[in-house]
């Protein structure tokens, strides 16, 4: 009898044990996180499921990215190419609005999936994160006082000079690398800055052509400009994400393709530059 009973508590034991077997691996299967064969999901497949793209912006950047003064949505001309990819791939682009230094953290953390805020394509970017075709071509000014050009009349003279800009960005750099003081801003407006430079709190921004001269038209109550002896830095915008991001790259390059093609990058390009169109490379004359 007591050899009996050792028998039914062994096979117990055992059917007990294989139970909870059976049961980690329904909870491994149902976690989502894995596909069959242990792969793990794709960012492209994540995207699909959730149905929607992430996109980081600024929101602040006239014309790239800003809220439109009367009906406060959000537009410009790289928000409004992102809401074009994203009804060809009927997808959702749902906006997170960010400073630039933030944007490139949220890449690597996954919290966002792409990114667009006139980020230029740079070697050292390009060791980092994955960009698509571009669809902005420019060249770097320099927005300084009218009365006595903020003492800048070239590169050189920006040594000792504050240069207001974002931390990360290219154009705060070429600032950096010609000896200016950092200004660092994180996500204001446009007035923010070109004020600070009429009342002397900074001595220069050092910026994209297209969006300085805009900007400049936005506010022409600054006694403020565009330096006439300083273009600089040739350089193409496009859209940011995390490095290796092959089938999501792909989709969104072949939309863009299709965009130049049919002449919707084009519209863009003049209604948010005034009638330039941006998306063409330009043949520059100055180093």
């Amino acid at each position: 009898m007591a050899k009996e009973m050792r028998h039914r508590k062994i096979i117990m034991s055992l059917l007990l044990l294989s139970m909870m077997i059976m049961l980690l691996a329904a909870c491994g299967k149902e976690g989502g996180a894995e596909k069959d064969g242990g792969n793990k999901s794709s960012p492209w497949e994540n995207i699909q499921e959730k149905g929607e793209i992430v996109v980081a912006t600024s929101g602040t950047l006239y014309p790239a990215s800003f809220h439109d003064s009367e009906s406060k949505e959000l537009t410009g001309y790289e928000v409004e190419i992102m809401k074009e990819i994203g009804k060809r791939l009927d997808l959702k682009i749902e906006f997170a609005e960010m400073g630039l230094d933030g944007m490139l953290t949220s890449l690597n953390s996954n919290q966002v999936d792409l990114a667009v805020n006139d980020i230029e394509i740079t070697p050292e970017r390009e060791e980092k994160f994955t960009f698509s075709e571009p669809y902005k071509y420019s060249f770097g000014t320099a927005i300084v006082r009218k009365s006595d050009h903020s003492g800048i009349e070239s590169l050189e003279d920006l040594k000792g000079k504050k240069a207001a800009g974002a931390a990360t960005s290219v154009y705060m750099q070429v600032g950096r690398d010609y000896g200016a003081e950092e200004a660092i801003y994180d996500n204001v407006t446009n007035d923010v800055y070109l004020r600070d430079v009429e009342i002397g709190r900074t001595d220069v921004i050092l910026n994209d052509y297209y969006l300085q001269k805009l900007a400049l038209e936005a506010f022409p109550e600054f006694e403020i400009m565009i330096h006439p002896d300083i273009k600089y830095h040739p350089n193409v915008q496009a859209i940011i994400m995390k490095k290796d991001n092959d089938e999501l790259l792909k989709h969104v390059n072949d939309v863009l393709a299709d965009m130049h093609t049919d002449g919707t990058i084009s519209e863009l390009a003049k209604k948010f530059f005034n009638g330039e169109d941006v998306s063409i490379e330009q043949a520059y004359d100055f180093e």
